[in-house]
């Protein structure tokens, strides 16, 4: 047992150390090249963040791991939906603009209902087993391919906004915030905190990616061993393991970007940090990993996923509703304690 959790926290430290060395390395690299700073927002630095879920899932897909690779997915999605969210609203209440509301929540509600009706095909068909097939990995990609070029689309007019002001506020479809544009913005104001002060040299730069994934891999590799340890010591399945352990450990840095952002008042980057990730998360990796094996639900079942949506449907709803388009102190205190119960519920029929 003590082996394992040492495997896991090495793993950790591999990981988050291995997505920030890359993220850095891989800027200076576009830099030097002359990709503008809105593109390695919403590639490198959007790729980055999400570094731990996508090494985690994927390599647990190929060694055969379903429970954890979806679990690790469905496990982070909540987590940043309903304490992120809820523990920033609680410090400090998050204005959610009309254009999100009608944009790019509504993709994150689809994403999770796209992976319940996977999860949940056994009810909807008696005859169908529970998997994630390659044709619906290959689906998750293209619904992902779609996002990034709306999601490029959007930045092009936003950026055109802030070159001409004037024909911008003369149009009167351009004169509304883009919530794709806003979610870039924020993930490229997260990259400019973050930028060394002095410029990388391109071979430090190329150092840095490749022992930024290097790290990735190991780390990897150590977190699934020490994961799948614990679960077979303590008689619980690896999906319990991805539900808990794997995505409190993958969300790590969604988690500290969010709070530094929201003691800042940045409460913008938040919603850009969550609902991009989600998204990335559903789309892109579960898409990747149900590519190269198919992988079955197992344990990972109705509470799961019915959370999983129900969450995202009231993270909409108290935005449009309530509050003049403001999530308030107590409705993330509500989001937090939903987890609170489904962590408790978890953990007592695990067990």
């Amino acid at each position: 047992m003590i082996l394992n959790i040492i495997f896991i926290l090495i793993g950790a430290f591999l990981i988050l150390w291995g997505a920030d060395a890359l993220t850095d390395g891989a800027s200076a690299i576009a830099k030097r090249w002359g990709v503008s700073e809105l593109v390695i927002g919403l590639t490198v630095v959007a790729f980055g963040t999400s570094c731990p879920e996508l090494v985690i899932s994927v390599i647990s897909s190929i060694e055969d791991k379903a429970g954890l690779a979806i679990g690790n997915i469905v496990g982070s999605n909540l987590f940043n939906l309903l304490v992120i969210i809820g523990v920033v609203a609680m410090i400090r209440p998050i204005k959610v603009a009309k254009s999100i509301m009608t944009n790019e929540i509504p993709l994150l509600v689809l994403a999770a209902v796209a992976l319940a009706a996977m999860g949940l095909s056994p009810l909807l068909d008696p005859g169908s087993s529970a998997v994630l097939t390659r044709v619906d990995g290959i689906l998750l990609l293209l619904f992902f391919a779609i996002f990034l070029r709306y999601t490029f689309a959007a930045a092009k007019r936003e950026e055109a906004q802030t070159l001409c002001p004037a024909s911008a506020s003369a149009t009167p479809t351009a004169s509304a915030p883009n919530t794709a544009a806003a979610t870039s913005a924020a993930i490229v104001s997260a990259q400019e905190e973050k930028k060394p002060k002095k410029e990388m040299s391109m071979k430090k730069a190329v150092l840095w990616v490749i022992l930024g994934l290097a790290a990735l891999v190991m780390g990897g590799e150590g977190f699934v061993m020490g994961a799948s340890g614990i679960a077979t010591s303590l008689g619980v399945s690896d999906a319990v393991i991805g539900l808990t352990i794997a995505a409190l450990g993958s969300s790590l840095p969604e988690l500290a970007t969010s709070v530094s952002a929201a003691l800042k008042g940045s409460t913008a980057m938040v919603l850009g940090n969550v609902i991009g990730s989600n998204i990335f998360n559903t789309f892109m990796i579960l898409g990747v990993s149900g590519v190269i094996r198919p992988l079955p639900f197992g344990q990972i079942g109705v509470v799961d996923l019915t959370t999983l949506v129900g969450g995202s449907i009231l993270f909409w709803i108290f935005g449009w509703f309530f509050g003049d388009k403001v999530i308030q102190r107590q409705e993330g205190a509500v989001l937090t304690l939903i987890y609170v119960g489904y962590m408790t519920w978890l953990l007592m029929t695990s067990v």
